[in-house]
């Protein structure tokens, strides 16, 4: 019999896409030969998990790993192609792995986690052992991120909201106490609930800031319904004087100028040019005390519901208390509490999902 080396392995892996074991397995039931090993792999399944990559895996599970020492915590996501598969006991049960892995974890991106032996069989990398779960479960399935927060001089906490739709991690400069932590807790359950991108509006950069007020800005002068009124009228003389409406929009302004809800009797076209207008004008308007003020307060809005202690703390009593005063008066009971940093992790954020219409795919399969 042919010694079976890990070259040939590696060999089988990368042109199969199959998991190391089950390559080696078939090499060895082949006796080294490299195109019956296929064949093998072909008849038992074992290549399914390679011709699934095109698939869209934007459904799974966030789960969180905590140390025993309350200082360190890893939170992952493992996707699906279904919900169906997330619900399913042996998936729960490797995200969980994968929680812990990245928990012990030493790499600082996702190739280098992947790459690293499996926390429960040496012989195995990550990759081996997703590719094996892919060939148990039956769809494409991927290990899309992983983050490690790990405290040295306080605490963390974690939350996990919808059965592992969303996994949140805290971090606290804190004593570890039974108050601290559940105040931690409730501070998570806002993060899931409200998903903040900022801690406090001191973390938001000079330059994310002018961002956020430049497309205000712009998405003001382009929705002109929703600019002062003053602003509006100016608008209006102008494109009437320089002939810009539709005979027909000319006469809806003519007959709902006062009516609140004029923008719903004007064409696309009509918006368009007086967004056009407002555009072409926007050096004048940022001069303007009425826009400014106008675009200083939508930006203050936006801060507010991105920034954590600008939000209102979702379990306050008068519904005013912001979590800013929530954490201080947590800090008043307990003699230490300050955030410093929050990790939000929610299951196929960001992936543009395949929508598919089972009837269809139905009738294509029965041609």
């Amino acid at each position: 019999m042919a010694a079976i080396t890990a070259a040939m392995v590696k060999e089988l892996r990368e042109a199969s896409g199959a998991g190391m074991m089950e390559c080696k397995k078939a090499l060895t039931e082949t006796d080294g030969d490299m195109d019956a090993a296929i064949e093998v792999l072909k008849k038992s399944g074992a290549m399914k998990a390679a011709k699934k990559a095109s698939r869209i895996a934007a459904e799974g599970l966030c789960d969180v790993a905590k140390c025993s020492c309350g200082k360190k915590a890893a939170v992952v996501e493992v996707n699906s192609e279904t919900d169906f598969v997330a619900k399913n006991e042996k998936f729960k049960e490797f995200v969980g792995r994968v929680a812990a892995q990245a928990l012990e974890s030493g790499a600082s991106d996702l190739e280098g986690f992947m790459g690293e032996k499996w926390i429960d069989d040496n012989s195995k990398t990550v990759k081996d052992a997703l590719n094996d779960m892919v060939l148990t479960i039956g769809e494409k399935l991927d290990i899309r991120r992983f983050k490690k927060v790990e405290s040295a001089d306080g605490v963390v906490e974690s939350y996990i909201h919808g059965g592992g739709k969303i996994a949140v991690i805290v971090e606290a400069d804190a004593e570890d106490k039974a108050e601290v932590r559940e105040a931690m807790k409730n501070i998570a359950m806002q993060v899931a609930a409200m998903s903040p991108q900022y801690v406090k509006s001191t973390d938001i950069s000079e330059d994310e800031l002018a961002k956020i007020k430049e497309i205000t800005v712009d998405s003001s002068l382009n929705d002109p319904a929703t600019l002062p009124k003053p602003i509006q009228s100016k608008l209006f003389d102008q494109a009437i004087a320089d002939k810009k409406f539709s005979d027909e929009d000319l006469k809806a302004y003519e007959e709902n100028k006062t009516n609140k809800y004029l923008f719903n009797f004007l064409s696309e076209a009509a918006k368009q040019v007086l967004a056009e207008m407002a555009m072409a004008q926007k050096d004048a308007y940022l001069a303007d005390k009425i826009f400014t003020g106008l675009v200083d307060g939508r930006v203050k809005k936006q801060l507010k519901e991105i920034t954590l202690f600008d939000q209102v703390y979702v379990k306050a009593e008068d519904g005013k208390q912001t979590v800013e005063q929530y954490v201080a008066q947590v800090a008043k009971e307990t003699g230490k509490f300050d955030v410093k940093s929050v990790i939000r992790f929610e299951t196929g954020e960001g992936i543009e999902k395949k929508e598919e219409n089972f009837a269809e795919e139905v009738a294509k399969q029965m041609q």
